[in-house]
């Protein structure tokens, strides 16, 4: 009999005497237990039961707080029996009242029933082999996890990257299995003065340490790993429960460590709580107790439950591949997010087009219409850069078309747009119909030629249903030779189309059946033991989990579709243009921030989804995806004039600003929508396009150093706690604090300030904060933002185009810090080049002010072009100065307390500048 069919426990206060341990013995014979399990107990001197609840005994080994208590038994329905078979403890808790029925409600799933025993041994170390770079040993499993096929040689490998980073690789002794072949970018250096330390003991104790601090990292027993062939499933603690990150979820941003489930599989069904949507990202971010931060990261795209414990600890649950961790100790979250992005790989440089507004719908129906719409907010003065069409414009919902009636003049509309100085964003769904007649449509006949599409199990091209009006394929973007396919109907389309950029929608990928048209086999592959997320099949709204791609099937393939697909969307566009590709996608996975920037796809048009949207937010830069929004005022349902008010000064300070809505909805465009949309969004519009340089700095930040665009408050303040959980203000880099209204029916907030000097960014008025509450009244149609003391904001005089502002003045703003200093820095090229920073065509200046002088360095000039000065207002002067002198000359200026205003009209910011003002 294995000794998994009982619960043991050990009192190890008092070791049972060898008269003790013969009793046992001759128990142990006559219940039939085998010779192996009889040696166990007897060299171990382990007391058992057989009654299938431990815990009775004050040192048992089933004696174990329920905080500390790790799932034995995560596949439902929990079972006592196959609990003990499991060899783990039982005794009923919190989790057999959580029905099916509950899970697709709520993201609960309380304290375990059965876990393990302090005593489990899964698997045993071997000999360990230790140098300078790495730990290497083989795990050997010595009884059933009671998941099917057990693999049962494990091989760990430790590998030191470098002073802050390692990787923890626990794979398949004896075969190869399934692993993303997404691009890494890291490299393994010469380690100096590492940040951690790595323990692994003979009983399975791994453990990663901070060396400063003695912080825990990331600990976890190995003898209670579970590495089966479906089933993959490693618990660690975590170093605090303030963990950032897991996926896309509508949640806020600070996860909920109540025994709570985050699932990562792509999914296409409306953005609600407690729900996978879009995208996986298996990468989190942990502050420590003394505001230090570290991060981990599993590449692994099999659908996942990541489940957060009160220990604290996160078990992280997936259903094929391997266990890759990439462990990440900052110290800082800035660091952190660096370190990640040198991982998986930095952002895409942004055209400074895409930084201005964008208006879209679902529903215009008519190229009349769409031009209707433009007009009429450019008649009003809206700032507007960009026009994008949904699947309306397309002929039968065709891909790489137009509709040749309602949209017969679309590009002539476009190279109107063009010479405007704006641009146009058309839609690509994945899907492709396969029933148009023979060679008349490229899409399908080229990839059929060359058998492109995903199959099904049977070896057919797998037909699903979205947007055609019959069946549709997908192309298999895993195939070496789709992406050659794909750039050539993308080059054929702009020969038609001059479209700018590229919006990838449905690419979870979604399908209104569930499979396909002719189901799914009925398989451990369809249906795993173990089932990630709501009770539904992963087909549920997707293809088969049995189809085909080049060299795995769709369970392995689901959550790279997207990235892949941005991937050769991006390789295409820039071949194509010749200049830099813009593209947005709905669904996404780790790394995908080097190809496309993301939306958060569906939202309502109410208060709570408006609130959502900053947290999305955050947690995408986190991401290492800064080009991230909103659909502004929402897309489901009607908006209402306040909410769309509030919504339009809200998302002027998103990455990506676009307005857009539901065929079956109001008009919500600015100027439909009455004065106080209008001038919501003209005024906050203006304020956007003013801090542009500033902005667009940061993305080039982003894209050479792997920072965030727009970042959570404690990025900035990790050692104040006040900060971990805020999500209703946001920070715009390291300078600037946004402050909106996000509730109905008020028009006060009372927002944080974290500890040190504010400005209010229009009047100037100083705020000295110790680390407190503020209250402020906001008009309707008003975004409160400060700056932070220290800083200096490059800024440009704004138009209505950002082909227009790139042409006007540049003014700085200079906010002094408690000691009268600030910093400050400009990166500027032509905004669309392809590799301007790589090729060293752009211009770097940097800002500083110390001592009551102000200098401005050219710290590389490769870009040819005029950066004329306006102004240099500068906020926090003690008192008004008696003179001003701009390069040992008398200089113009006017101070209007508590503002210095420097006029420097001669002056441009390719030439050096020495600015004194004295008392």
């Amino acid at each position: 009999m294995d000794k998994g069919n009982y619960t043991f426990m050990s009192d190890e206060s008092q070791k049972p005497s060898s008269k003790r341990k013969i009793i046992y013995i001759c128990a142990v014979i006559v219940v039939g237990f085998g010779v192996g399990t009889l040696l166990f107990y007897f060299i171990n001197g382990e007391s058992f039961t057989g009654h299938g609840k431990g815990g009775d005994e004050p040192d048992s080994v089933c004696s174990i707080p329920g905080v500390e208590k790790f799932d034995c038994h995560p596949d439902r329905p929990i079972n006592e029996t196959e609990c003990l078979n499991r060899g783990c403890c039982y005794i009923p808790a919190s989790d057999l009242t959580v029905k099916d029925s509950d899970l697709i409600k709520s993201s609960f799933l309380g304290i375990p029933s059965c876990f393990y025993p302090k005593n489990y041994r899964g698997y045993e170390i071997g000999n360990i082999i230790k140098d300078s770079d790495h730990i290497e040993t083989i795990l050997t499993r010595n009884t059933s996890s009671g998941f099917l096929k057990d693999i049962w040689n494990v091989h760990l490998n430790i590998t030191f990257i470098d002073d802050a980073n390692l990787r923890i690789k626990l794979t398949d002794a004896n075969s190869k299995r399934f692993e993303p072949d997404v691009p890494l970018h890291y490299k393994v250096t010469k380690k100096q003065n590492e940040l951690y330390t790595v323990e692994l003991g003979l009983d399975g104790l791994l453990s990663v340490k901070r060396k400063a601090t003695g912080v825990i990292i990331f600990k976890t027993k190995l003898s209670q790993l579970v590495f089966s062939d479906q089933f993959l499933h490693l618990s660690t603690h975590t170093s605090s429960s303030y963990l950032y990150g897991l996926g896309e979820q509508k949640e806020g941003i600070l996860r909920s460590f109540n025994w709570m489930r985050y699932t990562l599989f792509n999914q296409g069904d409306l953005p609600v709580p407690h729900r996978n949507l879009y995208g996986s990202h298996p990468f989190y971010l942990v502050l420590e107790p003394n505001g230090n931060a570290n991060g981990v990261f599993l590449l692994n795209s099999n659908a996942m439950d990541a489940v957060l414990q009160p220990a604290p600890a996160i078990s992280l649950r997936t259903i094929g591949g391997v266990l890759d961790f990439f462990i990440m100790l900052g110290p800082t979250p800035t660091d952190v997010v660096k370190q990640y992005t040198d991982i998986v790989g930095h952002p895409f440089m942004v055209p400074y087009w895409s930084l201005g507004f964008h208006l879209c719908r679902y529903g215009y129906f008519s190229l009349d219409k769409t031009n209707e719409t433009l007009q009429r907010n450019l008649d009003k003065g809206v700032p507007i850069d960009v026009q994008w069409n949904d699947i309306d414009f397309m002929k039968r919902y065709l891909d790489f078309t137009y509709d040749p009636v309602s949209f017969a003049n679309l590009p002539e509309f476009v190279d109107n747009l063009h010479e405007k100085g704006m641009h146009y964003v058309a839609m690509v769904s994945p899907g492709v119909s396969n029933i148009e007649e023979p060679d008349t449509y490229p899409p399908y006949d080229e990839a059929a030629k060359l058998n492109l599409f995903v199959k099904d199990i049977n070896g057919s091209d797998i037909e699903a249903k979205v947007w055609n009006s019959n069946l549709t394929v997908f192309p298999d973007f895993s195939n070496p030779a789709t992406p050659p396919y794909w750039a050539r109907q993308f080059k054929r389309y702009h020969s038609e189309l001059k479209f700018d950029g590229i919006w990838l929608d449905m690419n979870e990928p979604l399908n209104f059946m569930n499979g396909s048209k002719y189901g799914c086999p009925e398989n451990e592959i369809e249906n795993p033991q173990y089932l990630p997320g709501r009770p539904y099949p992963l087909r549920t709204l997707t293809i088969c989990m049995t189809a085909k791609h080049h060299s795995t099937i769709h369970y392995n393939e689901h959550n790279l579709v997207a990235y892949r697909e941005a991937h050769a969307t991006f390789d295409a566009i820039k071949e194509i243009r010749q200049k830099r590709p813009f593209i947005i996608s709905r669904a996404s996975f780790a790394g995908q921030g080097v190809h496309s920037g993301h939306w958060s796809g569906d939202i309502t048009s109410d208060w709570e989804d408006m609130r959502y949207t900053i947290p999305s937010m955050l947690v995408f830069n986190m991401y290492g995806m800064p080009m991230i929004g909103s659909d502004i005022c929402g897309f489901r349902l009607n908006t209402t004039e306040d909410l769309c008010t509030r919504w339009q000064a809200l998302g002027a300070f998103y990455p990506f600003s676009r307005n857009h809505n539901d065929f079956d909805t109001v008009d919500q465009d600015p100027a439909a929508m009455g004065p106080n949309v209008l001038k919501a969004t003209k005024d906050n519009l203006y304020t956007r396009y003013y801090l542009l340089p500033y902005f667009y700095t940061l993305f080039h930040r982003s894209h050479v150093y792997g920072e965030t665009t727009v970042r959570p408050i404690f990025f900035e303040f990790s050692d104040d706690k006040n900060t971990y959980n805020l999500d209703e203000q946001f920070l715009w880099g390291p300078a600037l604090l946004i402050l909106p209204v996000l509730h109905k029916d008020t028009n006060k907030i009372t927002p944080y300030y974290p500890k040190g000097l504010w400005y209010d960014f229009y009047s100037g008025e100083k705020f000295i904060s110790e680390g407190e509450n503020r209250s402020l009244q906001l008009e309707l149609t008003e975004v409160k933002i400060a700056v932070r003391g220290g800083y200096i904001l490059p800024l440009q005089i704004p138009a209505n185009t950002t082909t227009e502002s790139r042409k006007n003045a540049f003014d700085l703003l200079i906010a002094l810090n408690e000691k009268q200093e600030a910093v400050g820095e400009l990166y500027w090229d032509d905004g669309d080049s392809l590799d301007t920073y790589e090729n060293g065509v752009y211009n770097e200046i940097i800002f500083s002010v110390k001592n009551d002088h102000f200098n401005s360095t050219v710290n590389k000039k490769g870009y040819d072009t005029t950066m004329n000065l306006n102004e240099i207002k500068v906020y926090g002067l003690f008192k008004g100065p008696s003179s001003v002198t701009v390069n040992g000359q008398s200089g113009s200026f006017e101070y209007r307390k508590p503002t210095l205003v420097i006029k420097v009209e001669k002056h441009t910011l390719l030439d050096e500048l020495n600015i004194f003002w004295n008392y």
